[in-house]
């Protein structure tokens, strides 16, 4: 016997009675058990969308799932067959998922009138609603999407549900992302969208609340679309008022003057470096300078020199000394990056030495290798590099 959907009649309905049909033991790890109702408000994990939430009889319902029209709620407790329970849906989480889905619904609507393209993944959880298109949209097009999804919005317009035969589907042209078997339930939002859909839906798009593009990105010759809907979005806009403020507050400015301040010290910052890199240059000439010719091996400890004056650094050394020539960068509780070369000898030797005796990590040629390492004392390296 098919569960009956007492959602499908009404969306906003919180609570229910209903008849055990069977209770039996899941499988797993955990002990929960499956129940079956003959009747539920309890919107499955179907369509994208993760199940509601709720209790029966006081017990917590940990996951819902549809096999068959059988719906399945596991709870951490049995119920008797046979006995009649009360079921209450979290409706918080319900009217969230729901605003969501019907802003996805008006969302996939527009970019389906305006550019032709298909939705052709959808999820919607508690962290994230994402659509997938099958066709790109750059970040200007999803913002005229986006007004447009808000106007709808505010227009305020009754979101319809019908289940018509297989004669009316036949004369309906909707939306659907996978081939339907049997009685279809078809969603319409007048003037943006028809679409087939199993999932519960606000009455009205005003109730929707707003609609805010969060992320785009390209996916699998398309793009995948992340959108927040209502008090989500609304959370997120608290979320990043309250960011911005505390940011402007310590730099000293107004909100919009941000990007300005952010850039002047962006720009200061750059200049400190390049003046920072100057001086680890001249500084690492002292160094060099004060090596004694007729040494073979040279290896140098240094903190804060980049990677360029490493490099220019290791190869006037190269160039000067016969043997294994070698920059680390950093210190024992932060690791080194470092760079080994040698004009006639094999540097691959030294990083399989280092590999050996630290773990590091890298690789190059015979002329010149670069890698990390962590964990090791400047003098344990001297040691091992001796050896060479």
């Amino acid at each position: 016997m098919m569960t009956e959907k007492l959602y499908d009649k009404d969306a906003y309905q919180t609570e229910f009675t209903a008849k055990v049909i069977s209770c039996s033991l899941s499988s797993g790890t955990q002990r929960q058990y499956d129940v079956v109702l003959d009747r539920t408000l309890f919107f499955p994990e179907e369509g994208g969308q993760t199940p509601d939430r709720g209790t029966v009889d006081g017990t917590q319902v940990t996951d819902v799932q549809i096999r068959d029209g059988v719906i399945i709620h596991r709870m951490a407790a049995p119920l008797a067959a046979g006995s009649e329970v009360h079921g209450r849906i979290d409706w918080q989480h319900r009217f969230y998922n729901m605003q969501q889905h019907s802003g996805e619904h008006v969302f996939s609507g527009i970019v389906h009138q305006k550019f032709g393209y298909d939705n052709v993944g959808f999820h919607l959880s508690d962290d994230i609603v994402t659509m997938d298109y099958n066709g790109t949209l750059s970040a200007e097009q999803l913002l005229e999407v986006e007004r447009q999804a808000n106007q709808a919005i505010c227009e305020n317009i009754s979101i319809m549900i019908s289940w018509p035969s297989e004669e009316e589907l036949e004369a309906i042209t909707y939306r659907s992302k996978k081939e339907i078997e049997g009685q279809v339930r078809i969603v319409t939002i007048p003037g943006y969208d028809v679409c087939a859909c199993c999932a519960p839906h606000v009455r009205k798009t005003g109730e929707i609340g707003l609609l805010k593009v969060v992320s785009r990105q390209n996916y699998k010759g398309g793009v995948r679309v992340s959108i927040w809907c209502g008090l989500r979005a609304m959370q997120l806009y608290d979320q990043e008022h309250t960011m911005v403020s505390e940011l402007a507050a310590s730099l000293s400015t107004s909100a919009d003057q941000i990007p300005a301040v952010f850039k002047k010290q962006q720009d200061e910052i750059c200049k400190l470096k390049q003046k920072l890199q100057k001086a680890q240059a001249q500084r690492m000439e002292q160094q060099l300078e004060e090596i004694p010719p007729q040494q073979k091996n040279v290896f140098l400890q240094v903190e804060g020199v980049d990677a360029r004056t490493i490099r220019d650094s290791v190869n006037r050394l190269t160039a000067a000394h016969p043997g294994y020539c070698g920059i680390f960068s950093g210190n024992e509780a932060d690791g080194y990056q470092y760079v080994i070369g040698s004009a006639d000898a094999d540097a691959g030797m030294a990083g399989e030495l280092l590999k050996e005796r630290f773990g590091a990590k890298g690789g190059g040629s015979a002329r010149m290798i670069q890698g990390q390492l962590h964990g090791a004392a400047w003098e344990d390296l001297q040691e091992v590099l001796s050896q060479l």
